[in-house]
Order: C-alpha cells, then sequence, then structure tokens
C-alpha cells in the first residue's frame, strides 16, 4: 500500500480519538479540519493545475446556503441538499472557467476575485433566495440514525470526513492519469499540446472537483455555524485564508495544506489567547517568516531538495 494511504489512514484514527481525548477543544479542531478540506480542495487547482484563485469562498458559501436555504425554507434533507450544492458548484466551476481560462497569470487571479464579489452582492440584495444582509438561520434538521447534526461531535465527525475524503482524493489523483496532466500542465502548457493534452480540458475538470470539493466543506460548515451571512461566508478574507493555508503549507504537495492548517488555524488560536490584542502582529511575523525562508512551503521546500538530491544521485551513478 502506498505510504500517504497509510499515512491518512493513522491519522483518522488519530482523528477519531480525538474528542474523547479533547471534549473542551471541538470547535477550534473542526475549524482546522475544514481549512485542510478546503486548503486540499483549492490546491487542486491552484496546485497541481497552478491556477491561483481567490475566490473559493464563493463555493464555500455556495454549499452553505443551499443547505441553509433548503432546511429553512424548503425543509430539505441536508445530504439532499449538499448533493445539489455539488451539482451546482460543478456547473458553477464549469462557467467561470469557461470564461477566465483565457486568461493568464494575475489577470486570472484578479477575475475570480471579480466574480466572487458578484456572487456575494446577489446573496445580498436577493433576499427572497438567499434571506439579503440579515442572512438565514438554520432552526432544525433531520436527525439520521438519532444523530444530533448540530452536537460539536457530530460536526467534527463530518469535519474528518469532509478533510479524510479532499485528501484521499487527492492521493488517488495524484497516482493517476489526471495528476500526470495536471503537473504537465502546471510546468508548461506548450509542451503538455504537443503531447496531446488539452490545457483547458484538464484545467476545467480541476477546477470542477475543486469547486464541488469546496461546496461539500461549506454545507459541513453551514450546519457546524447554524447561521449564514452573505459578508461572512462569502467576505475575501475567507478565500485569501483559503489560498494561503494551502501556500503556506506547500501547493501541488499532497499534505501541504492539512500542515497548513495546522500552522495558520492552530497557532492563530495559540496566539489569540496567550498574546491577546498583538495575536494578529506575531501571526504576520510567523507568516511572513514561512514565505522568505521556506518559498515553496513547509513541505514543498523539504520535498523539492529531496528530489533534487534524489536526480543529483541518479546523475552520478
Amino acid at each position: 500500500m502506498n505510504r500517504h494511504y497509510l499515512i491518512l489512514s493513522g491519522l483518522v484514527v488519530l482523528g477519531i480519538l480525538y474528542p474523547q481525548a479533547f471534549p473542551g477543544y471541538l470547535s477550534v479542531a473542526i475549524t482546522l479540519l475544514l481549512f485542510a478540506g478546503w486548503a486540499t480542495a483549492w490546491d487542486i487547482l491552484g496546485g497541481w493545475a497552478g491556477q491561483v484563485s481567490l475566490g473559493h469562498a464563493s463555493f464555500v458559501g455556495l454549499g452553505g446556503y443551499f443547505v441553509a436555504v433548503g432546511a429553512s425554507q424548503y425543509g430539505i434533507a441536508p445530504w439532499w441538499a449538499v448533493a445539489m450544492a455539488l451539482v451546482a458548484a460543478a456547473v458553477l466551476a464549469y462557467l467561470w472557467g469557461r470564461l477566465t481560462f483565457k486568461l493568464t497569470g494575475p489577470y486570472f487571479t484578479l477575475s475570480t476575485i471579480a466574480i466572487a464579489e458578484i456572487l456575494r452582492l446577489v446573496a445580498i440584495n436577493e433576499g427572497w433566495l438567499t434571506g439579503g444582509a440579515t442572512g438565514v438561520f438554520i432552526m432544525s434538521l433531520p436527525e439520521p440514525f438519532g444523530l444530533d447534526l448540530f452536537a460539536r461531535q457530530t460536526n467534527y465527525y463530518l469535519a474528518l470526513a469532509f478533510a479524510a475524503l479532499t485528501v484521499l482524493t487527492v492521493i488517488a489523483m495524484s497516482r493517476n492519469k489526471f495528476g500526470y496532466q495536471l503537473r504537465a500542465v502546471r510546468e508548461d502548457e506548450d509542451s503538455a499540446m504537443a503531447s496531446g493534452i488539452n490545457p483547458t480540458t484538464v484545467k476545467l475538470k480541476a477546477f470542477m472537483l475543486s469547486g464541488a470539493l469546496t461546496a461539500l466543506g461549506g454545507g459541513i460548515y453551514a450546519i457546524f455555524l447554524s447561521f449564514l451571512e452573505p459578508h461572512v461566508i462569502f467576505y475575501l478574507l475567507l478565500s485569501v485564508q483559503i489560498a494561503l493555508t494551502a501556500i503556506i503549507g506547500g501547493r501541488g504537495t499532497i499534505w501541504g495544506p492539512c500542515v497548513g492548517a495546522l500552522l495558520v488555524v492552530g497557532s492563530g488560536e495559540v496566539f489569540r489567547t496567550t498574546f491577546a490584542e498583538a495575536n494578529m502582529l506575531i501571526y504576520g511575523l510567523l507568516i511572513m517568516l514561512v514565505v522568505m525562508f521556506l518559498p515553496r512551503g513547509i513541505v514543498g521546500e523539504p520535498a523539492r531538495y529531496l528530489i533534487r538530491r534524489a536526480y543529483a544521485k541518479r546523475a552520478q551513478s
């Protein structure tokens, strides 16, 4: 069995035991797992395909509002709402990619901000659909098999399953044809085209997969919060945090986004409780140090070193 599957299995086992060992820290753990899943999903597009997006909060909001509006206005069970959100996110990503993949470099990134802002304004102004600026409450949810979906322990296990699923998807992707196509497109689109790869098709698939997985996490986030407002869930800062988590951990790596989530969410919580009002200053300095001395990320930089060392040994033999 691939070592990544073994690592994931071990982490899932530890994750299952976590609530029994630390029952008072479930909210922090839920946030960490959600960001690990979102950053891993973002990395499919931003790391493996090389298309940096700052609009992924749109997919978080899409998944969240499908669950919240479905439950509060139409009585739709959250699992059906999430299923519809996955389809809607994939369709949105396809149309979004068709419009913006002709742009390159920072222009694509700027276009993602613009489209995400449009969706935020729609959510604010179309009160008949989203509840408008005042937001929407999730007052009640069904209890499948007697499970209280509002319970923190249930939220935790849903977030754990989400994070594990996204990592499992990337592990599987990294070892199949699609993963190699993404690497080829990221490194050199012209060379990829010469090899018979259609860069636009490959990037669209990556965007659709990334968006659908992000929306799945958004649905869980909605249940966790029980209240959504567009100013928060569609906020640009959330998109930046998701991207930053993957970049700090290491773009285009399997475990980089998870390590980034541990640092970003974990250190943020520690600094908030330890340094009080100075926490953002310390937090910013930590991020700056990582970017300066590990430009490829905490996992990406050592991985690059090991790959170059392996090539050097082969060349000498």
